[in-house]
């Protein structure tokens, strides 16, 4: 028996009670899910799949297993599948509107611009700016998401885009490094430069089902100068970053763009496509990363304005956010934040660069 014909028996058990019977217990959460979720949007699409077997239980298992963050308010859901966003459309679309800033998928559609030459400014102060980076995901149309993917999807994943990858030329040119090829060393020296990807130690990603197999078909492509990234297979089908040391987010901007419409161009000229849409922008797992994918950070060092009660009032005034200097699970190391946009659907990629362009430095 298949596992998708293991998850059929599954469900037809699930229907033999209410859904009253199985609603989550939610009352000490504070993700997004939580505050959208009702018992009547759950019974209404508890018994609801997408074409790929993908159910509401396993979008929110996620959520309800980890009830808040430190640092965020995280969206508690994730998407198995393209699909997901149309299925159960009924949660996400207001878990969507609340996370995004009052951005309805059901009237209003994203923009996209990937042109760095509108970018006048972008150089920040380097007291304080220790390095830049912009990053997105990119979902290759036809295959499930990592929550969802069986082995040969993930698989598929890989060498659909190293093979697309072989193709960049110049300052993009670089080589694929499979993750389960490397040596423990090699991982955590890319980890602790932020070049790599952590180990699967994410409650998003454990709890969501995006460890699984790990670390088979997973890995890293970089330049060789390590300013052009492609992260293959950890929450996303893929991860585009570009990253260099000190404030010149303008150059930052810039490669990220030529890399990101190089890339896009190579896969569809291998037969594959991007999952899109007009209502969502860049399909992704997660859907605090829908719209641009985009996040544009800083790694900054800022020891007064980081002690300053007024700190996280100042981030969310300017649509900021902060993380450790690890990461979105990690705390900060000697006052260095990761200091990032917070909106990625609703504006293109060049009104969010314009946006997180403000220094949260001048009291520092």
């Amino acid at each position: 028996m298949n596992q998708r014909s293991v998850c059929a028996e599954a469900r037809e058990q699930h229907r033999l009670f209410p859904p009253s019977a199985d609603y989550p217990d939610l009352r000490k959460h504070n993700n997004c899910m939580a505050e959208c979720l009702t018992p009547a949007i759950y019974a209404k699409l508890r018994n609801k799949v997408t074409p790929n077997g993908y159910t509401l239980d396993q979008c929110i298992q996620t959520g309800v297993d980890n009830p808040g963050h430190p640092f965020i308010k995280t969206v508690g859901m994730v998407a198995g599948d393209e699909e997901s966003y149309e299925v159960f459309a009924d949660l996400f679309d207001p878990v969507i509107k609340l996370r995004h800033n009052g951005y309805d998928p059901r009237v209003m559609k994203h923009p996209t611009d990937l042109d760095a030459s509108k970018i006048t400014q972008g150089q920040f102060d380097e007291r304080y700016v220790l390095s830049s980076r912009v990053r997105t995901g990119r979902s290759i149309r036809g295959l499930s998401l990592p929550p969802a993917c069986t082995r040969a999807e993930r698989r598929e994943v890989e060498n659909v885009a190293i093979t697309a990858l072989e193709g960049l030329k110049g300052d993009l040119a670089g080589r694929y490094y499979k993750l389960s090829e490397m040596t423990e060393q090699d991982q955590q020296r890319l980890i602790d430069d932020h070049f790599l990807f952590d180990k699967p130690v994410s409650p998003l990603l454990t709890c969501a089902g995006m460890a699984r197999d790990w670390p088979d078909a997973r890995g890293i492509w970089h330049n060789y100068d390590k300013t052009f990234l492609i992260w293959i297979n950890e929450e996303d089908h893929t991860r585009v970053i570009s990253m260099e040391k000190g404030g010149n987010m303008k150059r930052v901007f810039e490669r990220f763009c030529r890399g990101l419409k190089e890339v896009e161009r190579l896969i569809q000229e291998r037969g594959w496509e991007f999952m899109w849409n007009e209502r969502l922008g860049y399909i992704l797992t997660c859907p605090s990363n829908l719209g641009t994918g985009l996040r544009a950070g800083v790694h900054v060092r800022i020891p007064k304005l980081s002690k300053d009660p007024r700190f996280s009032k100042i981030l969310e005034n300017l649509r900021l956010q902060k993380r450790g200097t690890g990461g979105v699970d990690t705390a900060a190391v000697a006052d260095v934040y990761d200091i990032s946009n917070i909106d990625r659907i609703g504006r293109s990629e060049v009104m969010a660069l314009s946006l997180s362009e403000h220094e949260p430095t001048k009291a520092a």
